[in-house]
């Protein structure tokens, strides 16, 4: 306790000198300070003006001979503020841009549009032949996910009311205000043109058509048509079938019965996609004033039998695939147990009617797609039947050239030389045509009657 004391006492001894020291500085004691009234305030106020004044003067003479004073701490609090304005400016810049990256990204359902990209990519490859010309399938690409892009905006800026009503769409760039409406319209007649003259210029005007159709039937068709009745969901699923054809005619310059396989899958395949979506979201589509097929089907037996009939329907396309000369055995094989795959899903939604088992039919249609395109693709012989062609093309040329071997042959074996010649000529000309500005298509291969 009395270490304390000591302690205390010492502290205020050092405190008394501090204070007398501080002043005898300024050349104050205390009965000066008692005596100081109010009239003096003013002549303390002069004092103090006349020595801020001689203080600035005397550092302007100091800046003269080049010793740091208030010029150069001015001049530094100016430099900072510039320095502060640039980094603010620039700042402000890149708020911006990310803002409106992150609108558009939105407004184009980016993941969406990607889709569409790939099964469009997929639709270039399968009618490119035996020869992919990558720059094309690039440009193809990009110009579908701009008319995509496009055709997603002008969903959502018709959509504005009806998506601020529903709680899995109030958040978009729209219903929330963070853009407006007359900014998404430029943005989406912007990407919708430039996309649409790059089909034109660097794939053909097919693919361009069949995107300006598409972007038309999505905005102006399948758009309004989801407020008045129910077969918008066969509307849509037609929307999503036209870019595998897109992509073919990008690569062939013409839709061949060949490129029907994967539009056709895409369209069974959208049908329980969506009713799955659609029994899963009954209430927000209800609250956004859509007609969807689910909500005239309170029991869902209905929605869940379209559902099932529409998986029913991608059993066949494996062997239709494998019979048209697209794709080799085992793709039929894997097609057919992948649709009774999603066929048993479709099964078990229909006797157990829940949003469990919706779910689940959902996650098996996405699951379906990327798996029924990556088959495709693997197993494709285009280059088999193209070389077959060419072989029987080249010996055909060959038996015309010796004429001495051919009549040799007809004698020794004159059934197997007839097959030979009704196959040549049954043989239907190669699809596939080099026309200018596409050169990278293969040459045509005509046979010979």
């Amino acid at each position: 306790m009395w270490r304390r004391r000591k302690l205390l006492s010492r502290l205020t001894q050092l405190a008394t000198s501090a204070s007398s020291k501080f002043n005898r500085h300024l050349n104050l004691h205390p009965t000066s300070i008692s005596q100081l009234q109010i009239s003096d305030v003013n002549r303390v106020y002069e004092l103090i003006t006349r020595s801020s004044s001689s203080a600035v003067v005397s550092s302007s003479g100091s800046s003269k001979l080049g010793i740091s004073g208030l010029d150069r701490v001015r001049l530094i609090g100016t430099n900072a503020d510039v320095v502060d304005a640039t980094t603010f400016g620039a700042n402000n810049v890149v708020d911006r841009a990310r803002h409106y990256g992150r609108c558009y990204w939105e407004l184009s359902k980016a993941k969406l549009s990607m889709l569409v990209v790939a099964t469009s990519g997929a639709g270039y490859v399968l009618g490119s032949g035996s020869t992919v010309d990558l720059a094309g399938l690039c440009y193809t690409c990009l110009g579908t996910m701009m008319v995509a892009a496009s055709a997603n905006t002008f969903n959502q800026v018709f959509e504005v009311k009806n998506d601020a009503m529903m709680n899995r769409t109030k958040r978009r760039p729209l219903p929330s205000g963070r853009i407006t409406t007359t900014h998404a319209v430029t943005w989406a007649s912007s990407v919708g043109l430039v996309g649409t003259a790059l089909l034109a210029s660097k794939a053909n005007l097919l693919a361009a058509g069949l995107g300006a159709s598409n972007l038309f039937l999505y905005a102006c068709v399948y758009t309004p048509l989801k407020q008045i009745h129910p077969v918008n969901t066969w509307v849509g699923a037609v929307v999503g079938a036209i870019p595998p054809l897109m992509g073919w005619a990008a690569a062939s310059g013409q839709i061949s019965l060949n490129g029907w396989i994967l539009p056709a899958a895409l369209y069974f395949w959208q049908i329980p996609h969506f009713m799955a979506l659609a029994y899963l979201c009954r209430d927000d589509y209800a609250a956004g004033g859509f007609k969807m097929f689910s909500l005239a089907d309170p029991s869902g037996r209905r929605t869940a039998l379209v559902a099932l009939r529409n998986c029913i329907y991608l059993i066949p396309l494996g062997y239709l695939a494998y019979d048209w000369g697209i794709t080799s055995g085992w793709f039929c094989l894997e097609s057919t147990l992948l649709a009774l795959a999603i066929s048993g899903t479709a099964v078990s939604f229909l006797l157990n009617r829940t949003k469990g088992t919706a779910r689940r039919m959902f996650h098996a249609s996405l699951l379906y797609l990327p798996v029924f395109m990556s088959g495709l693709m693997f197993h494709r012989v285009y280059d088999n039947n193209h070389h077959s062609l060419a072989t029987e093309t080249t010996k055909g040329k060959m038996a015309l050239s010796h004429p001495t071997a051919t009549h040799e042959q007809e004698s020794r074996n004159p059934e197997k030389v007839k097959r030979t010649k009704n196959n040549m000529v049954s043989r239907p000309p190669v699809a596939y045509a080099s026309v200018a500005p596409f050169p990278f298509l293969p040459a045509p291969i005509y046979t010979s009657s």
